[in-house]
């Protein structure tokens, strides 16, 4: 028998190194993909639970004048949960013309106050940028 017809075609049948090679990036794939999806469920649980500890909003704001701004802060919290809501105000040009930490004291389920923000200029946003919850 010729040497030639004995062996095969090169190239056209896979060796066995190359499934075994599929295999360990397959096995590594999957594994990067769990711990990803794992990385994804932490993050979003502990927004979550960050969240419901505090959660604040502005409902109403007025300009009171060109360096005062009066907002309405209502924010849902944890009974004996205090911290502080950041409150930033952005001028007509859109450059930050005030920002300022409110207190939000430990007591009650819930705390609403109009607050007044002073800026450089006059606001025509009051944003919440976001509270943080301190100690109990």
């Amino acid at each position: 028998m010729d040497q030639r017809t004995a062996s095969l075609p090169e190239g056209r049948y896979s060796r066995r190194t190359d499934r075994e090679a599929d295999r360990k990036l397959r096995i590594a794939a999957v594994v990067c993909g769990v711990l990803f999806l794992g990385l994804i469920g932490w993050l979003g649980t502990s927004y979550l639970l960050r969240e419901t500890a505090m959660n604040g909003s502005v409902p109403t704001f007025q300009a009171v004048s060109d360096s005062e701004l009066q907002l309405h802060l209502a924010v849902r919290k944890t009974e004996g949960t205090g911290g502080v809501c950041t409150v930033r105000s952005q001028g007509e040009d859109g450059s930050v013309v005030g920002q300022h930490d409110f207190p939000v004291p430990n007591a009650g389920d819930s705390y609403d106050a109009v607050v007044t923000l002073r800026t450089t200029a006059r606001g025509t946003t009051a944003q919440l940028l976001g509270c943080t919850p301190q100690g109990h």
